[in-house]
């Protein structure tokens, strides 16, 4: 999220900080729920569309559901899909997702309904996205424009931060993620009040987001790993070791990503572009297979639920799979964001690493692998800390990820983002 749409301070006056606080409240609440509300329908919507893709339609036209065939020629109807989508609907479904990270301008309310049915059909088609980043986009523009309706006189970036911390509330299913990617966009952004203070009314947007999604869709990041109960120090040498792998591995795509991504733009049309990419992704899913097809959340799951019985030929395979995909999938003009394909790459490698070397604790492997590899591709550092603590569900984790957090952050610190500017350049 983007440190200019940081929670504005509470203004300066006569007024007691509760004062200003309590007002806060029922804008939070209805901006949480509603911004979840969306998530959920959209999320809900791709599964349905899902199911008719990848195993009605197979079914009664007598293919197999995730043969070579169907693959390729699924995520090649999916580019054409959403090129022509693109191409046609008001406002080009938003702009080039290259360029855009978690939050950022508010965008106009008309380009909502493109933004969301373009990222509707990549999820369904088994295009390497998550929905993250359209979702944050609509619920930001959407609130924007509601909240400057309903209330003129509060900042725009009121409006901004409590839909930014809503709908990461609902992704995630807790509002300790909101609270972990506000704190780091707040840091050094000038303001009145403390952080709790300039912390509440987002927190509130936050909870209320993800207790919808807890209430009607009971999310879990729990992938079965054995839990991890007294932590040793060749523990920690694993999560040193690992994670630092994994954030090399991870800032390959990096350094790619801004040349796919010109490679992609020369051809210049969203139905050459997508397309195109589709059918890379098509060839890719059928050198990969079913598991590194679509976000990534769910096959994690399946990956994680099986450990020993793939062979290390294997994980690297996907991982490696995963990773060109979600570089294709993020340059050739998908709707979608990156965080859910790049936990699979990480719990992918992470087992890779297990494979390998056998001794290493699976609960100490994946979650390392998939700090080091969001650490590389999102620079959240919080959320990627988040993320891999939650994946083993162990507090023991917790301790060995802070510490191998930090060589694997001097690693991608400086260095190429997966995100451009608006002239196709890397940020770093």
């Amino acid at each position: 999220m983007a440190s200019d749409h940081a929670p504005p301070s509470p203004p300066a006056g006569d007024a007691s900080p509760v004062q200003v606080l309590l007002p806060q409240v029922l804008p939070a609440l209805v901006v949480g729920v509603a911004a979840s509300l969306l998530f959920l329908g959209i999320e809900a919507l791709s599964e349905e569309l899902e199911d008719v893709l990848w195993h009605d339609l197979p079914g009664a036209l007598g293919v197999g559901d995730y043969s070579s065939l169907w693959i390729i020629s699924m995520l090649t109807a999916a580019g054409i899909a959403v090129g022509l989508l693109i191409w046609k609907v008001p406002g080009h479904a938003g702009p080039d997702p290259a360029s855009e990270g978690l939050g950022g301008t508010p965008l106009a309310p008309g380009v909502i309904p493109g933004l969301l049915l373009a990222s509707t059909l990549a999820l369904a088609g088994g295009v390497s996205l998550g929905p993250e980043n359209p979702i944050i986009a609509s619920n930001i523009a959407l609130a924007y424009w509601l909240g400057r309706k309903a209330a003129p006189t509060v900042p725009g970036a009121f409006w901004v931060s409590l839909a930014s911390a809503a709908t990461i509330g609902a992704l995630f299913g807790t509002p300790v993620a909101a609270a972990l990617v506000i704190s780091e966009a707040l840091v050094g952004v000038p303001g009145r009040g403390s952080l709790w203070d300039r912390l509440f009314a987002p927190l509130v947007a936050a909870g209320a987001g993800a207790m919808t999604t807890q209430l009607l869709a009971e999310p879990t990041f729990d992938t079965g790993l054995p839990p991890l109960t007294d932590p040793g120090w060749g523990d920690l040498l694993a999560a040193l070791v690992i994670a630092s792998a994994a954030a090399v591995f991870g800032l390959g795509s990096c350094y790619l990503f801004p040349y796919v991504h010109a490679a992609f733009r020369r051809l210049r049309h969203p139905m050459l572009m997508l397309p195109l990419g589709g059918l890379v992704l098509g060839l890719l899913g059928a050198l990969g297979g079913s598991l590194t097809l679509f976000k990534g959340l769910e096959q994690v799951k399946e990956l994680t639920s099986s450990v020993g019985s793939w062979s290390s030929g294997e994980l690297a395979r996907m991982a490696v799979v995963k990773l060109l995909a979600l570089l294709v999938a993020a340059s050739c003009g998908f709707r979608g964001g990156r965080i859910f394909p790049a936990v699979f790459i990480g719990a992918a490698f992470g087992l890779l690493a297990q494979a390998l070397v056998p001794e290493v604790h699976p609960a100490v492997a994946v979650p390392s692998a998939v700090l080091g590899v969001l650490l590389a591709t999102t620079r959240q550092g919080w959320i990627s800390l988040f993320v891999g603590g939650v994946l083993a569900a162990s507090p023991a984790v917790f301790a060995l990820l802070c510490l191998a957090s930090l060589p694997a952050w001097l690693i991608v610190t400086g260095r190429p983002q997966l995100e451009l500017d608006a002239q196709g350049k890397s940020l770093h």
